[in-house]
C-alpha cells in the first residue's frame, strides 16, 4: 500500500496527460491560416488548416478521363437490349461511358456489381435498377438544378469516388428512447458526427432535406406556433447549419454577414447558392432517392425502413465546391446529359 501510495501523484500526472492527449486528439495543429470575407469590424473570416487542407485536397483527387469515342455509327439501344436511359449515345459513348461509371462506382467489383454477366439485359439485380435512376438524377442535377451546380455539374464520382455506397449518406433516425420522465429527447444529447458531435437533434435531416420544415432561427411573429415550437425549429436549423458548415469545410460567415445573420441582403452570395442546394437535395431525396425504398434489399435499409439519402457532405466531402471545383462532367457532357426533345 505504502509503495502504490508512494507512486499515486506520477500515476496521476500520467493519467491526466493521456486524458488531455485524448480530448486534444481531434483539434488541429496551429499555425491556421485566415482569410477576410467581409468588411472589417464583422469578423467574417475563414480559417483553415494548412494540414487539414493537404489531407482533403489527397482525398479530392479525380480519375482521368477515358479516351474520347465516335459520336457515329449505331446508336445503343440498337446495338444492345434493354438500354433505357443511355440508349441515344452511340455504342463508342455508350461503352465509354459504362467503363467510366465502373471506374467510379465499382472499381474492385467491376461490370458484375449491376449486371449478370451471363445476360447484360437481365435486371434481376437490384444495383442494376437502383444505378439507372441514378442516372437518371445525375442528368436531372446537370440540367435542372445549374442554380446550385452552375456548369461544374456532378458526375456519379462526386459522390462514390470509388465506391458502390458513398461515404457521406444518411437515414432517419429518432434516436434512443427511454421510459419515466425524459421518455422523448427529442434525438438530442446523442452526438452524432452528422451534426458535428453537437448536443443538438442528431436528425435535423427528415424534417429539413425531406420534409417542408421551416429553416429559421427567429420567428416572424411574436407568441405564434404552439409552445415550443420555435425553440425546436431553432435546433433543427441549428443542426443542419452545423452538418453545412463542417460538411462544406467553412465557418458560418461563408454564407451569413455575422452582424445580421438573418438579413439576406447583407449576405455574400453563397447563401443564396446554398439556398438553392437545400432545395436540390430536397427534391432528389422525394423525387430519386427515397422512392428507391422498395427497390433496396432489406440490409440497405436505414433502422426506420428508409432508403439511403444524399445531404450536403455526400457531394461536397468536406470542401465548399466538390472536388475542388474541378468539373468531370465537362468530359462527359455528352454521356451524362438527357437526349435532346
Amino acid at each position: 500500500m505504502k509503495t502504490l501510495l508512494s507512486h499515486a501523484p506520477r500515476l496521476g500526472l500520467a493519467f491526466g496527460v493521456a486524458l488531455a492527449a485524448g480530448l486534444l486528439a481531434g483539434c488541429e495543429v496551429p499555425p491556421q491560416k485566415s482569410e477576410q470575407s467581409g468588411y472589417r469590424g464583422t469578423g467574417m473570416a475563414q480559417i483553415t488548416s494548412p494540414e487539414t487542407l493537404e489531407k482533403i485536397a489527397a482525398a479530392n483527387g479525380i480519375p482521368e478521363a477515358q479516351p474520347d469515342a465516335d459520336d457515329g455509327g449505331p446508336r445503343a439501344k440498337e446495338a444492345y437490349q434493354n438500354v433505357q436511359v443511355l440508349g441515344h449515345l452511340s455504342e463508342g459513348q455508350f461503352l465509354r461511358v459504362m467503363t467510366a461509371i465502373t471506374e467510379w462506382v465499382s472499381p474492385e467489383q467491376g461490370c458484375a456489381y449491376c449486371h449478370n454477366v451471363e445476360n447484360l439485359a437481365d435486371d434481376s439485380l437490384y444495383t442494376k435498377k437502383v444505378s439507372r435512376r441514378m442516372l437518371q438524377m445525375t442528368q436531372a442535377i446537370n440540367t435542372q438544378w445549374t442554380s446550385h451546380v452552375a456548369q461544374t455539374g456532378v458526375t456519379c464520382y462526386t459522390c462514390h469516388r470509388g465506391q458502390p455506397v458513398p461515404a457521406n449518406i444518411w437515414f432517419s433516425d429518432k434516436g434512443a428512447q427511454t421510459a419515466g420522465f425524459a421518455a422523448d429527447p427529442s434525438g438530442q444529447n446523442a452526438p452524432a458526427k452528422s451534426v458535428a458531435y453537437s448536443s443538438l437533434p442528431r436528425d435535423p435531416f427528415t424534417s429539413l432535406l425531406m420534409g417542408k420544415g421551416q429553416i429559421r432561427v427567429n420567428g416572424v411573429e411574436a407568441l405564434a406556433g404552439k409552445p415550443g415550437e420555435p425553440i425546436q425549429s431553432a435546433e433543427s436549423t441549428y443542426a443542419l447549419m452545423m452538418h453545412m458548415s463542417t460538411g462544406l469545410g467553412v465557418n458560418c460567415t461563408f454564407c451569413h454577414n455575422s452582424r445580421a445573420f438573418s438579413d439576406w441582403a447583407q449576405s455574400p452570395p453563397q447563401r443564396v447558392t446554398a439556398w438553392h442546394g437545400i432545395q436540390m437535395v430536397r427534391g432528389l431525396n422525394n423525387d430519386y432517392l427515397e422512392p428507391l425504398r422498395t427497390t433496396y434489399p432489406a440490409e440497405r435499409l436505414g433502422p426506420e425502413g428508409d432508403a439511403p439519402k444524399a445531404y450536403c457532405s455526400t457531394c461536397h466531402a468536406g470542401v465548399n465546391k466538390p472536388l475542388g471545383g474541378v468539373s468531370m462532367l465537362k468530359d462527359y457532357l455528352k454521356e451524362l446529359s438527357p437526349p435532346k426533345p
